[in-house]
């Protein structure tokens, strides 16, 4: 008779079989029923709704979100196919979002069908799934497929969206104009669909956005044709834009978009700048007394357990793992050991620019520096292999409890480049500081250690303005996490830009 291991051990090899074309989400029905309650009740599935399960594992606490929103896009694909075979699709807004590399969790997913009932479906974590009942299917040249969601195209998006998308998600509304290479893109559906109104709104996105041309081409064409179009600027009065004129691919699109939309808020947010300190000696001394300090808190809000006497001991040199095999296979002690490397790493740093040296540019080789130096210790006691420091992540990543989805790994390098451009033309340190941490975690590059990277370089940038160096308090996880949500998820990134301020008011 088998052994309870050797029948779980059966139950994994049925779900390995499923996972093997990366599937995350299922059928029941995929499963035998032993099968199924067998990999239930020992945490390798979770339900999703009736007849629908997700992976999961097994020390995956019921509360951590992240299982569902790594499958919420394949479940909604899935169940769409299921229900309405190849007749469903996202909205144009949706598509748009997705196209523009937008890929945070919705609250609701709207599937558009013909056979749609108009029911909403509940789904985990407050999500949910909502079918519209439409007349018809688009033609077939306006949708394509993306990760198995039947989405519109660029172009087909932009002339159905609604006045509001330009001023709600301006970020997208950008990067969706500056996908069009020619007019005619969207000539050839506004004159067969008659829709005048959004020719004359197109016209004045285009020429807000520096295409000139093409709105004149709009205009021109359509009342050729005999419409009657009024152009219209659907971005508000206010918005910042950016200037996407090349081929931009869209996540560095969607980067430029977003610092040039969020930079002037940040802005009236800074402090006043101290300006670089006269002595450097004594900056930097400050720098090191508060090194304690810093450790502990940053690691503790990355969830290790670290005491200040840990701490005390790798700075000291006790903590020895050539000697102990504690200390060699102690995950908190070697977090400890690299941050402190890491710390000595972003304190040369400082003291060039201290010096005066271009902190932008500087940034663009340090910041490997100091994420290899956060893991050499894991990589040489044999705990992590030693492609851990290669650099970025060759994954996709999921953050626990946040509704953020961040870039695809394959856009990682283009995303970068443009964000360390950024930060090199960058005049102001306080923007330097808080659009730099906020989109090194946005884009989140390394397969571990963004938070405490992105907090390197937070405080490289506020030295390059003479601000202190600021110690993000683990008391303050909560509002601080809350923060960078509200920035990612929410779009908004005022509450972040004044939770730094306030904290360097008490600093």
């Amino acid at each position: 008779m088998s052994k309870p291991h050797e029948k779980l051990a059966d139950s994994l090899a049925a779900l390995k079989t499923l996972q093997e074309d990366g599937r995350r989400v299922f059928q029941s029905s995929e499963f035998s029923r032993t099968d199924r309650e067998r990999l239930l009740k020992n945490g390798f599935l979770r339900d999703i709704i009736r007849g629908w399960l997700m992976s999961a594992g097994p020390n995956t606490r019921e509360e951590d979100s992240t299982p569902w929103y790594a499958s919420f896009w394949e479940f909604c694909a899935c169940y769409a196919a299921a229900r309405f075979g190849q007749d469903w699709h996202l909205s144009p807004e949706q598509s748009l979002l997705l196209h523009a590399q937008n890929s945070t969790i919705p609250a609701q997913a709207l599937i558009y069908a013909p056979r749609a009932s108009g029911n909403t479906t509940a789904l985990p974590f407050e999500t949910s799934l909502y079918d519209v009942k439409t007349n018809g299917m688009p033609p077939p040249p306006d949708l394509m497929m993306q990760d198995g969601l039947r989405i519109y195209r660029p172009a087909a998006a932009l002339v159905r969206i609604p006045d509001a998308f330009f001023t709600r998600q301006p970020v997208e509304a950008q990067i969706a104009l500056s996908s069009i290479k020619d007019s005619s893109e969207l000539l050839t559906r506004l004159l067969e669909e008659g829709r005048s109104t959004y020719a004359g709104r197109l016209a004045g996105a285009m020429r807000r956005t520096g295409r000139a041309d093409i709105a004149d081409e709009i205009l021109s064409t359509m009342k050729r044709a005999d419409y009657d179009v009024r152009e219209t600027d659907p971005f508000a009065a206010d918005q910042p834009l950016a200037d996407l004129a090349g081929n931009f691919s869209p996540v560095v699109a969607r980067i430029k978009a977003l610092w040039s939309t969020h930079r002037d808020d940040v802005l009236a947010l800074s402090p006043p700048v101290p300006g670089l300190p006269q002595d450097k000696n004594a900056y930097l001394k400050a720098v090191d007394e508060i090194y304690k300090s810093d450790a502990y808190h940053s690691l503790s809000i990355e969830g290790y357990t670290v005491s200040l006497e840990l701490i005390e001991r790798v700075r000291s040199g006790q903590w020895n793992p050539d000697a102990s095999e504690a200390d060699r296979k102690n995950k908190d002690a070697l977090a400890a050991r690299g941050y402190w490397q890491a710390f000595q790493s972003v304190k040369a740093t400082l003291g060039q620019i201290l010096e005066g040296a271009d902190a932008g540019a500087l940034v663009k080789s340090a910041i490997r520096d100091w994420y290899a130096e956060l893991f050499q210790p894991s990589v040489a006691a044999g705990v992590l292999p030693p492609s851990a420091l290669a650099g970025y992540r060759t994954i996709p990543i999921y953050l626990r409890g946040s509704r953020h989805v961040p870039p695809r790994w394959e856009s990682l390098p283009d995303a970068m480049i443009a964000l360390l451009a950024l930060l090199k033309d960058e005049p102001h340190p306080y923007v330097r500081a808080v659009l730099g941490h906020w989109m090194l975690g946005y884009i989140h590059p390394f397969p571990d250690g963004n938070g405490r990277t992105a907090r390197f370089l937070m405080n490289a940038m506020l030295a390059s303005g003479g601000f202190p160096w600021l110690v993000i308090r683990v008391e303050d996880r909560a509002l601080y996490l809350e923060a960078l949500e509200a920035a990612s998820v929410g779009g908004d990134l005022k509450p972040f830009a004044s939770f730094i301020a306030g904290r360097l008011g008490k600093s």
